[in-house]
């Protein structure tokens, strides 16, 4: 894989991650908005409810994007522990492989999802807002997860240097 390719792997993955991050703020700016409307002003967001669960579900759907390829969630594993470096080796693209597979029948799953509530016209209480193109973003971040964990299984097996895990044996020194 050349230089350049690289490049371009690591600035789709920086951006899906800032995308991450900007759903964790709106999530929290409609709840700190919510919160200030009704305590101090007595009124609410027209469907705040429907917008909030819907955007914490892109949150989700975009974190577990951002998560996958960092490795950095939390994991528990006595075997991988014990293991040597290339037993731990084996076990990572194990274990990605089989995440690979879970995320990719989610995102099948999820398309027909959105599909289904394009089809069946399904609208916010309030201001009948469609809810389909909320659905479609947070499936597109599944669809980035998919692409990260392809990305981390590819280098996993052939450039293991450009990962750059979080081991918390490493940082309890």
């Amino acid at each position: 894989m050349s230089q350049r390719s690289a490049r371009v792997m690591d600035r789709m993955i920086n951006t899906i991650e800032w995308l991450a991050a900007m759903f964790v703020g709106i999530v929290a700016l409609n709840i700190f908005i919510a919160v200030v409307l009704r305590k101090f002003f007595d009124t609410s967001i027209p469907d705040a409810y429907d917008f909030g669960r819907m955007l914490l579900g892109i949150l989700i759907f975009w974190g577990i994007a951002a998560t996958s390829y960092r490795g950095g969630h939390i994991t528990v594993d006595l075997v991988w522990t014990a293991s040597g470096p290339r037993m731990k080796r084996v076990i990572d693209v194990f274990a990605t492989l089989v995440l690979l597979f879970v995320v990719a029948v989610q995102t099948a799953t999820l398309f027909d999802k959105v599909r289904g509530t394009w089809v069946d016209n399904v609208q916010t209480f309030d201001m009948n807002i469609p809810v389909w193109p909320f659905y479609a973003v947070a499936w597109f971040g599944d669809v980035c997860a998919v692409v990260l964990i392809a990305i981390r299984t590819y280098r996993l097996i052939f450039q293991p240097e450009l990962l750059d895990d979080e081991k918390p044996e490493q940082k309890a020194d």
